[in-house]
C-alpha cells in the first residue's frame, strides 16, 4: 500500500518523480529509481516504525544486477560494470560481504579492514582532513585575538572608560559591538552565502573564497584608525567565518566513512581549539610590543588562512557534491582517492545513488529560497533543523564564549595583573585544546548524544564554582587564591566542554540533513550559532557589570540546565550511520523520539544507576535484517 509520500500516491505521476529527480540529481535519471522507491516500506516522512533500512534490501539478485548495469549505462560508467555490480551486492548486505561471488583476496581484506582497522584510511582522506583543521584553526585564532586585544584598543579607540565614568556604559557597549562584528557578519551575511557559494564553485571552490576574507580582513584590521574601521573589518571577516563554518564540516562529513565520520569531522572542534589556544600563545608572545600590540594580536591571524588558501585545490572535491551535480565519473574518481581500494569506492557510489533517489521523492522541485522554507515544511529536513538548532544553540548557552571571548577580563577582575591574565587566558587555551583529543574516539563509540548528556552537568557545577570563588576575599593568600580558584575551575570548566559540546554541534549539524538541504541546513545552524555569539559578546561587557562575575557565571549554569533537557528531548543519536541511513533516524516523529525519553530511556537510567536494578532498556531504532545481519523484524513503537 502507498505511503502518503511514496511515488504511488496520488499527484506523483511518473513525470512529477522525473521532474524532481532531473532538478535535483540531473536530467539522466533511472527509472529502477522510481521502481525501487515503490518496493521502500519505511516513510521517509513519518518513520513510526523507527526502522533503519537499507534501500537495497530484498531486490532480488538478477534484479539488482539488471539495475546496475542500467545505472552504469546511464552514468557513462560501463568500464566499471563489474566493480559497481559486486559493490551493489556488498551494500544489499554488508555483513555478508565474505559470501559475495567474485571478490578478490585484497578486496574481501579490505572490508575486514573497516571494521578490524577502521583508522587505516588513505593518505588523500587525511590530507583532506588536515585541511579542514587548518579552516578549523583559522576560524579559532580569529576568535581570540581580539581576547587579548581588548585590554589595549578601547583604550586606544576613546571607548575605554571604566565603571563610575562618564559613558562608562556606552563604551561597554560598543566594545560588545566591535568583538561581535565577525559573529554579527557570519550570522546575517557569510552563513547565508554558503549555499549559492556551494551550488556554484563546489565545497573547495566556498572554502578558497571564505579562506581570502579570513586572510585579507585580519591584516586590514591591524591597520585601522578608529572603532568604525575595526568593526568594519570584522564585519567582512565574518562573511569568510561563516562561509567557512558552513562548508567545511559538511566537506570533511560527505569525505569521510561512517565508522570514522565522527571522529574525523570533529577534527573542526579540536583544531579550532588549538587555533584558540594559538590565539593565546600568539596574544602572550607580543604583549611586550608596546602602543602596536592589540595591532598584532588581531593581525597575527592571517597565519593559518595562508596555507588554506594554498591547499584547498589539492584536495578531492565532495563525491556527494559530483553527484549531486550528475558528473558521476568524477564522483567515483573522487571515492578511489578516499577510499582504500576501488570496490569500496564502487560500493559506497551505489548506496549513495540508492539512498539519494529516494529523497528526491519526499523533496521535489527547490531553489534557494523554497530550499529554506522546506527546513521548516519538510518534517524529515524539520526534525534535523531543529536537532541542529538545539546542539547550536546549547553551544552559546553553556557559557564557553564568555570565556573565550572575555577571558583575559574575567581574570583580571579576579585580581590578575595584564600579564597574569594572559597566562591564565593561555593555560584555558591549552586545557580547551588537549581534553579535546579523547573525543576523536568517543564521539563515535558512546556518541554525540551521550557526550552532551554528560558533560552538560558538569559544566553547570564548574561555572556555578567558578562564580563563587569571586566570593573569596582578594586579600587571601597574598592576593592570589581568589584568581587561583577561578582558574581553576574555568580550567575544568573547559575540560569538561571540549570532549563533548564542543565538537559535537559542528559534527552533528553537518550530517543529519539529506543532501539536497545540507548547504542550507548547515546555513541555519552556524548562523544559528555565530548570531547567538554575537548576542553573547555584545552582551557580556553590559552584563558583566550589571551582574558581577558572580552573577554573570551563575546565568550560564542555568543555561546550561536549560540546555540539557533540549539536547534530552530533541537531539537523536547519529554515531556510526552513514549519512543516508540518517533519513530513517530524522524520519522518527519528534513526539516519538520524546515520549521515548522520558517514558523509557529517562526510567531506565533511574532504576539502573540509581537503585541499582538489573534492567535492560527496549532501544527506540530496530535494524532490518539486511542491514543489522540478522533476521528479526522490526518492532514497531508506538505511533505519534
Amino acid at each position: 500500500m502507498a505511503t502518503p509520500h511514496s511515488p504511488e500516491s496520488p499527484g506523483y505521476s511518473k513525470e512529477a518523480r522525473l521532474t524532481h529527480n532531473e532538478n535535483v540529481y540531473g536530467t539522466e535519471h533511472d527509472s529502477f529509481g522510481a521502481e525501487r522507491a515503490r518496493k521502500q516500506s519505511v516513510n521517509l516522512n513519518k518513520n513510526v516504525t523507527a526502522k533503519i533500512q537499507n534501500p537495497l534490501a530484498g531486490i532480488p539478485h538478477d534484479t539488482l544486477m539488471a539495475e546496475v548495469e542500467e545505472f552504469a549505462n546511464e552514468k557513462q560508467l560501463t568500464d566499471i560494470l563489474p566493480l559497481l555490480q559486486k559493490g551493489a551486492l556488498i551494500a544489499q548486505d554488508p555483513p555478508a560481504f565474505e559470501s559475495v561471488e567474485g571478490l578478490e583476496d585484497d578486496e574481501r581484506e579490505s572490508l575486514r579492514n573497516e571494521v578490524l582497522h577502521k583508522w587505516r584510511q588513505p593518505r588523500a582522506l587525511y590530507f583532506t582532513v588536515i585541511l579542514c583543521s587548518i579552516g578549523a584553526a583559522v576560524q579559532g585564532w580569529d576568535q581570540t585575538g581580539s581576547n587579548g586585544a581588548n585590554l589595549s584598543f578601547p583604550t586606544e579607540f576613546g571607548i575605554g572608560a571604566q565603571k563610575g565614568q562618564p559613558g562608562y556604559e556606552r563604551d561597554d557597549w560598543l566594545v560588545g559591538l566591535v568583538n561581535a562584528g565577525p559573529y554579527i557578519g557570519s550570522a546575517f551575511i557569510g552563513c547565508w552565502c554558503s549555499d549559492p557559494l556551494n551550488n556554484f564553485f563546489g565545497r573547495r571552490g566556498a572554502i578558497f573564497f571564505s579562506a581570502v576574507f579570513c586572510f585579507v580582513t585580519v591584516i586590514g584590521s591591524a591597520f585601522t584608525h578608529s572603532w568604525p574601521q575595526l568593526l568594519v573589518c570584522r564585519l567582512l571577516l565574518g562573511i569568510g567565518m561563516g562561509a567557512k563554518a558552513s562548508t567545511v564540516p559538511i566537506y570533511a562529513a560527505e569525505n569521510t566513512p561512517a565508522s570514522v565520520r565522527g571522529g574525523l569531522v570533529m577534527c573542526w572542534q579540536l583544531w579550532t581549539a588549538f587555533g584558540i589556544f594559538l590565539g593565546y600563545s600568539a596574544n602572550l608572545a607580543v604583549q611586550n610590543a608596546g602602543k602596536i600590540t592589540w595591532r598584532l594580536q588581531l593581525g597575527s591571524a592571517f597565519i593559518p588562512a595562508l596555507p588554506l588558501l594554498i591547499g584547498v585545490y589539492l584536495c578531492p572535491e565532495s563525491p556527494r557534491w559530483y553527484m549531486k551535480k550528475n558528473r558521476y565519473q568524477k564522483a567515483y574518481q573522487s571515492l578511489v582517492r578516499l577510499r582504500n581500494t576501488k570496490i569500496q569506492a564502487a560500493r559506497d557510489l551505489y548506496y549513495i545513488h540508492a539512498i539519494l533517489m529516494e529523497e528526491t521523492a519526499i523533496i521535489g522541485r527547490s531553489n534557494y529560497v523554497t530550499r529554506f522554507g522546506q527546513l521548516f515544511t519538510i518534517p524529515r529536513v524539520r526534525r534535523a533543523t531543529l536537532a541542529s538548532f538545539v546542539v547550536m544553540i546549547a553551544q552559546q548557552m553553556c557559557g564557553i564564549n564568555i570565556v573565550a571571548f572575555y577571558s583575559t577580563t574575567i581574570f583580571v577582575q579576579a585580581n590578575a595583573s595584564p600579564k597574569s591574565a594572559l597566562l591564565a587566558s593561555w593555560g584555558f587555551g591549552l586545557v580547551n585544546f588537549v581534553f579535546a583529543f579523547p573525543a576523536i574516539r568517543t564521539i563515535d563509540t558512546y556518541g554525540r548524544r551521550a557526550l552532551l548528556l554528560f558533560t552538560f552537568p558538569q559544566m553547570t557545577w564548574t561555572l556555578l564554582a567558578a562564580g563563587f570563588c569571586f566570593f573569596i576575599p582578594k586579600d587571601a593568600g597574598g592576593g592570589h587564591a581568589q584568581l587561583a580558584c577561578v582558574a581553576l575551575f574555568v580550567f575544568l570548566f573547559a575540560a569538561f566542554y571540549s570532549p563533548g559540546e564542543g565538537p559535537v554541534p559542528f559534527t552533528y549539524s553537518a550530517e543529519v540533513f539529506p543532501l539536497s538541504h545540507r548547504e542550507v541546513g548547515m546555513s541555519w545552524a552556524v548562523a544559528t550559532c555565530l548570531f547567538w555569539a554575537a548576542v553573547l559578546s555584545l552582551s557580556f561587557p553590559r552584563l558583566l557589570t550589571a551582574f558581577t562575575p558572580t552573577g554573570a557565571f551563575g546565568f550560564y549554569a542555568g543555561l546550561n540546565v536549560l540546555a540539557l533537557i533540549l539536547i534530552f528531548l530533541f537531539v537523536p543519536e547519529t554515531k556510526q550511520r552513514t549519512l543516508e541511513e540518517l533519513d530513517y533516524v530524522f524520519a522518527v516523529p519528534t513526539r516519538t523520539h520524546a515520549s521515548y525519553q522520558v517514558t523509557k530511556a529517562l526510567p531506565y537510567w533511574f532504576k539502573k544507576y540509581i537503585f541499582r536494578q538489573n534492567v535492560v532498556l527496549e532501544p527506540l531504532y530496530h535494524f532490518e535484517s539486511p542491514l543489522a545481519g540478522d533476521e528479526k523484524k522490526a518492532v514497531e513503537v508506538e505511533e505519534e
